[in-house]
């Protein structure tokens, strides 16, 4: 376990290091990110909102954290084409990160005059009634943009039909599977489980992240061919008693 511990962070390490160093590493286009820039275009010709969605857990899930991540590329674009972007949370630590990721995003930009505090507002910890609030804003404001990231559950179908009634162009990402037929169906462009996870590499294209992306599917290819390798060497020995039992060999003590 620990040999395999150290292989996997000098995999992760190396991957990283190769992309500080300016090496090439190719990400496939993911066509839901690709749309996130055409949806604030969109947005910013209509002269409307975007309305993006963070999900309704707190920061201690991680589809919480890539879409509070997402939102700080999302708020850049919103500073560089002026304009306006609404952020409803049901966490209260939601919305403080969101806050601090808006607000980077918008000094970077060289537009710190432009955010305000108001842009990421509480509405309520409760599920549904977080979606009514949603709802409500969707249906006052028709927002040209509606993007979903994060944790969802049963009110994951509730906005995407709204959003979908007011002719919104739609974005989903998350990794909750029973939700992600709900967005497929419903919005324009969904990112499914890992897409959404690597969102924030592909968006940044930072080295360090896009390295990791890198890094670790280094190592689940690693570990598909072990799960490989290893059946077929148990299926050998156990029919025809060729070669050795694999399963001592893996079996940690």
């Amino acid at each position: 376990m620990f040999f395999a511990i150290l292989i996997l962070g000098g995999t992760l390490m190396y991957n990283i290091r190769y992309a500080e160093r300016g090496g090439e590493i190719y990400l496939r286009p993911i066509p839901g990110l690709k749309a996130v820039e055409e949806a604030v275009g969109r947005s910013t010709e209509m002269g409307r909102p975007i309305l993006y969605v963070p999900g309704i857990q707190d920061m201690d899930q991680v589809e919480t954290v890539a879409g509070v991540v997402v939102l700080g590329h999302v708020a850049k674009m919103t500073a560089r084409y002026e304009t306006s972007l609404n952020v409803p949370v049901a966490r209260s630590i939601v919305m403080k990160a969101a806050r601090e990721a808006c607000r980077e995003s918008y000094t970077v930009e060289g537009r710190p005059d432009m955010f305000n505090e108001d842009m990421v507002h509480y509405l309520t910890d409760d599920q549904f009634a977080y979606a009514a609030g949603v709802n409500g804003i969707m249906v006052r404001e028709k927002p040209a943009a509606c993007l979903y990231m994060g944790k969802f559950y049963a009110e994951s179908l509730i906005l995407a039909e709204t959003g979908n009634s007011i002719g919104a162009i739609q974005i989903a990402g998350t990794a909750s599977q029973a939700q992600i037929p709900f967005f497929v169906t419903a919005c324009d462009y969904t990112l499914i489980g890992e897409e959404f996870f690597a969102a924030s590499a592909y968006l940044s294209q930072k080295p360090e992240l896009v390295g990791g992306v890198r890094g670790q599917d280094m190592i689940k290819l690693a570990v598909i061919g072990s799960i490989i390798f290893s059946t077929l060497m148990m299926i050998l020995f156990e029919s025809t008693g060729i070669g050795f039992d694999i399963t001592e060999f893996l079996t940690i003590r």
